[in-house]
């Protein structure tokens, strides 16, 4: 953030990270116009959060949508909000209609004296999807609020948040009627960095190495309030065997709640997430179609759309192929960590101890490995600083061979191309000690490599860059075939 900036809005001290995003909100808070901001983001990723401890005090009015209720129940919820934002003992006569209700907001705000310099009076409205109820035309009555009153104040910041991200972009960032346009700063929260966690939890007395730091990452993900579950002194698998495998655990049951908050009828998003946890190197939409069974149109395109946009799907192109041969990849670490781990058990609660025992079966192998490539996917910014490569323009994809039958295929997860004539074949392994490349897996970078040179007729420098937890053995092999490498804690740097 720069020093302008946070002379007028100095960083509240609860707050980990989000540097951008504070400063997107410092700016809507010191611009001399009416500011209209959306700030969207998966259950639980900290957006009330963020707004109740960056805004503080100049919140003048806070409304959270209800989840489920009718129309009367949101309005009542209005009326005490209003009340308690007047300061008033006794609950105010719930208004009859949204656009009744916008205008009692409006002559509250009027009522205020004005604000400090450099700030604006603050309307919070939270979980914004759950007010449109059907039939309620909250949408208008919000247009109009906007349009004709609010939008010529100098003085007024409104805020709505919501964790639909589908609804937030059709009916704000994207809206065609009379919102159409008017969103002035967009915010799309998302989870943590691994250099966030890291600074997260250690805010909260709990102080794990680097490689611990990455197994919480890959069952919980950056998200803030799975990680508040986390308790000081125990270990990541510790943690992990306690918040989600024991009896009471927090976590046993999110996986359904967590998509059901966030769309009305979430079984084919569900469908759509299973599949691709089956499915580690990714599936393009074909064969996701295949394997879920979704009608091709309009509305499995809107499902995968829903879900891209709320941060569970990754949509990549691969390396030479058009738009129509992308490759959807499941990003939410808990989703894949429910999927390969909690679904499987059911109702049933295993022996204590559980997740330990699982650290070095096959299967824990593999899921580990495919979730660490999720996460160094996520921080393709650290590991083009690593390779000294910021100011390069870059284009990052993945990149498969399928081959006739009597030539074995290949797959590169990440493959970055270069302006400077380059092309970096990442290959990515989480161990718990140094990666040890053998006479077998040598043949195997040999046969990526020159595959991909061979299918692909590139002129380029073609480098593989090895991204491990504890570093490469340096044996002839490395010698050989590692141009470069990247060790985990280089992923935490900010």
């Amino acid at each position: 953030m720069n020093k302008e900036v946070t002379a007028l809005q100095p960083t509240p001290a609860g707050l980990t990270g989000r540097v951008p995003e504070m400063r997107k909100l410092a700016l809507a808070m010191a611009s001399g116009e009416a500011e209209f901001v959306a700030i969207y983001g998966r259950r639980r990723v900290g957006k009330t959060y963020l707004v109740r401890e960056f805004f503080g005090n100049a919140i003048r009015f806070e409304l959270i949508g209800m989840h489920g209720v009718t129309l009367a129940d949101q309005l009542e919820n209005f009326a005490i909000a209003l009340g308690q934002a007047k300061g008033l003992r006794e609950s105010l006569q719930p208004p009859d209609s949204w656009r009744a209700a916008f205008e009692q907001l409006q002559r509250h705000i009027e009522a205020l004296p004005p604000p400090a310099a450099n700030s604006k009076h603050v309307v919070f409205l939270d979980e914004i999807p759950w007010l449109d109820t059907r039939r309620s035309r909250f949408c208008p009555a919000l247009e109009h609020f906007w349009n004709s009153w609010a939008s010529r104040r100098k003085d007024i910041l409104l805020v709505v948040c919501g964790s639909a991200a589908s609804w937030m972009v059709q009916h704000l960032i994207a809206a065609k009627g009379g919102l159409h346009n008017r969103i002035t700063r967009r915010v799309r929260l998302l989870p943590f960095t691994l250099g966030e966690t890291a600074a997260f939890l250690k805010s909260r007395g709990i102080d794990l190495t680097p490689y611990q730091v990455i197994e919480l990452y890959m069952a919980f993900g950056g998200v803030p309030h799975y990680l508040k579950m986390a308790e000081p002194g125990l270990s990541a698998f510790q943690i992990i065997d306690n918040v989600c495998f024991a009896s009471q655990g927090e976590l046993r049951d999110e996986f359904n709640r967590l998509y059901a908050s966030l769309f009305d009828h979430p079984e084919e998003h569900l469908a759509i997430v299973k599949a691709l946890a089956a499915k580690r190197e990714g599936l393009t939409r074909n064969e996701l179609l295949a394997a879920t069974g979704l009608p091709s149109g309009g509305g499995t395109t809107r499902r995968l759309n829903e879900l891209a946009e709320s941060g569970f799907l990754l949509v990549r192109i691969p390396f030479g192929r058009k738009e129509k041969d992308a490759l959807y990849r499941l990003s939410d670490e808990f989703s894949l960590f429910h999927c390969a781990w909690l679904a499987p058990l059911g109702k049933r609660t295993p022996e204590d101890g559980y997740w330990m025992k699982k650290r070095q079966s096959p299967k824990w192998r593999a899921w580990s490995g495919y979730a660490f490539e999720g996460i160094c996917l996520k921080h393709l910014r650290q590991i083009k600083a690593a390779l000294g490569i910021s100011g390069v323009q870059t284009a990052e994809a993945p990149w498969r061979h399928r081959p006739h039958a009597s030539e074995n295929g290949t797959q590169i997860d990440l493959l970055i191309e270069r302006a400077d004539e380059t092309i970096n074949l990442c290959e990515m392994k989480f161990s718990e000690g140094t990666f040890t490349i053998d006479k077998r897996y040598a043949s195997i970078l040999r046969h990526k490599r020159d595959t991909f040179c061979r299918e692909s007729d590139t002129r380029k420098n073609v480098f593989i860059t090895f991204i491990t937890t504890h570093g490469v053995v340096d044996n002839a092999y490395a010698k050989e075939l590692v141009a470069s490498h990247i060790d985990a804690e280089t992923l935490f740097k900010q």
